[in-house]
């Protein structure tokens, strides 16, 4: 059968030739018409390609007949399937219920055991894993979230943090303090190893612990500096303590304005007792559940990331020395916090 193409098409065939990443068949396919067009016979073709003359007959033939739409594969109609709707649904029905005592969650195995309990159906634990995975319901995966309690001024006092951020006081100071508790000085049994070409850093997972050490720290919103104390407790006394040392350092006659979250030692009576007696400490209170809305939670954060969560401590005051320096080092080149109500993520300026 005489194969006849234009200057177009035969342009089209040559870069699909040519194109690394074309598909192997289609590279063939093309071959064999580009040969076909030369007047090159089939079995010169096939010796050629190293293919047999029934492929070459095929593809010159669907060509001739269809053009270029003759070299895409025919849609075929899949595998039948195997079990029929009524077990799907009950894969899906068991997979949506609650798992068996004193389990949390499903696996795909217990699942397989259910349904052919149920609906006497044999199904593997990986095909009641194709089966979900085409739903996209992945039963064993858990994700965490929160039922906020909803109070009527919930909006009211987040929007009068984020204005205090956005618009502070002229001439006041600005405070953002929480505490960080139980940092783990911990060290591990047997040296790491450093990043190579091709792989990341080693630590060994082992670790010896030497106690916990916790922080008190406040971040000045202006600057994005941070003074910080190591504390052994987290009460009330040692919190009011901290904030009688700002108190003697902070100018006298200028107004302090600090976001505090609902923390037990920022709302027992001593913390009220002590910010009521004096006036000008002025508090704006997070709504539950919203810590997050404190600045100096991304301190905290990036003080985990950059010392505590890969460091090596072998003393707790070896973990104490490191924080400070961290904190030390971030007054040098500290830089404010971006505040942004939507869209953009937090960032330093």
């Amino acid at each position: 059968m005489a194969v006849a193409i234009d200057g177009q098409v035969r342009e089209r065939l040559v870069r699909t030739v040519a194109s690394a990443k074309s598909e192997v068949r289609a590279v063939l396919r093309a071959r064999i018409v580009l040969a076909a067009a030369d007047g090159i016979a089939n079995g010169a073709i096939a010796r050629k390609l190293e293919v047999s003359v029934n492929t070459v007959r095929k593809w010159r033939g669907q060509f001739a007949a269809l053009g270029l739409d003759g070299l895409r594969d025919a849609e075929r109609s899949g595998r039948p399937k195997v079990y029929g709707p009524e077990v799907r649904v009950a894969i899906v029905g068991v997979a949506t219920s609650e798992p068996p005592h004193p389990e949390a969650t499903w696996s795909h195995r217990a699942i397989a055991q259910r349904v052919a309990g149920t609906c006497l159906a044999s199904v593997s634990a990986s095909q009641v894993g194709r089966i979900l995975a085409g739903l996209d319901l992945k039963p064993h995966k858990v994700r965490g979230w929160l039922t906020r309690q909803d109070t009527p001024d919930f909006w009211q006092r987040a929007a009068e943090v984020c204005a205090l951020y956005l618009d502070p006081p002229e001439g006041a100071v600005v405070l953002s303090i929480d505490e960080k508790t139980a940092i783990a000085a911990r060290s591990r049994r047997y040296p790491g190893r450093p990043a190579r070409p091709g792989e990341p850093t080693r630590q060994e997972f082992e670790y010896r612990r030497h106690g916990t050490a916790s922080l008190v720290a406040a971040l000045d919103i202006r600057t994005g500096e941070v003074l910080t104390e190591a504390i052994t407790r987290n009460d009330a006394v040692t919190f009011t303590a901290f904030l009688d040392q700002l108190d003697q350092a902070i100018a006298p006659g200028k107004e302090i304005h600090v976001v505090l979250d609902n923390g037990s030692s920022h709302t027992a009576k001593h913390t009220r007792a002590w910010l009521a007696a004096h006036s000008r400490w002025h508090v704006r209170w997070t709504p539950p559940h919203a810590s997050w809305l404190n600045q100096v939670e991304l301190f905290f954060s990036a003080l985990t990331r950059r010392v505590v969560r890969h460091g090596d401590f072998s003393s707790r005051d070896d973990l104490i020395e490191k924080l400070e320096a961290y904190v030390i080092g971030h007054n040098e080149a500290a830089k404010p916090y971006r505040w942004f109500y939507e869209g953009t993520p937090l960032k330093t300026a």
